[in-house]
């Protein structure tokens, strides 16, 4: 499943982030072919689910801001026997490792602030089996350039993505994929 991803990511590196289910058409007829849902509820994640995939697209699910499920062992496996996304994200590594061991695809997002959290980011992903990490912002070039050189898994830039400029850099240090919620990169 992971080449799939990678593959996908080569082809299409600009992932459209939704915040709102209501933006959800316009990430579906943009040109990405991968959308992260930010938020929104279990009461309608069938519908959000079956509207991406008829359009061919991966949708990745943000567990931690899913409303109506909890994000544990128990929620997992739920989330995975009535709705099948195409994966998951999450900032947990607890979270991660119960969505690994139901054989989930898993995107761990890293907020990397200030000195610590990049190494605690950079301990965390050494030692982890995540499909793909996500590092926020993706402004940081050189934070995403050490980061891509060391991790074993595709590497996305999220966060404060709001020009093509911006794309691009994150992009040529190494990033394989950008998320954004500015809707007119979407189409870049």
């Amino acid at each position: 499943m992971n080449h799939e991803f990678t593959e996908t990511l080569e082809r299409s590196p600009v992932i459209a982030a939704v915040f709102e289910s209501s933006d959800l058409d316009e990430a579906i007829e943009s040109p990405c072919e991968v959308i992260f849902l930010l938020s929104g509820s279990i009461c309608e994640l069938h519908d959000l689910i079956d509207k991406v995939h008829e359009k061919g697209k991966k949708l990745y699910i943000h567990i931690d801001l899913l409303e109506g499920v909890a994000n544990d062992r128990s929620g997992i496996q739920f989330i995975k026997n009535n709705f099948s996304p195409d994966g998951i994200i999450t900032t947990k590594a607890t979270v991660a490792r119960h969505a690994k061991e139901q054989g989930m695809f898993v995107i761990q997002r890293f907020f990397v602030l200030d000195s610590k959290s990049f190494e605690n980011a950079y301990k965390t992903i050494k030692s982890s089996d995540v499909d793909a990490i996500e590092i926020l912002p993706g402004i940081l070039p050189e934070i995403i350039s050490q980061i891509s050189q060391s991790a074993k898994m595709p590497v996305i830039a999220g966060g404060l993505i709001r020009s093509k400029k911006n794309a691009v850099d994150s992009l040529a240090m190494g990033a394989m994929a950008v998320s954004t919620s500015c809707k007119k990169i979407w189409n870049m």
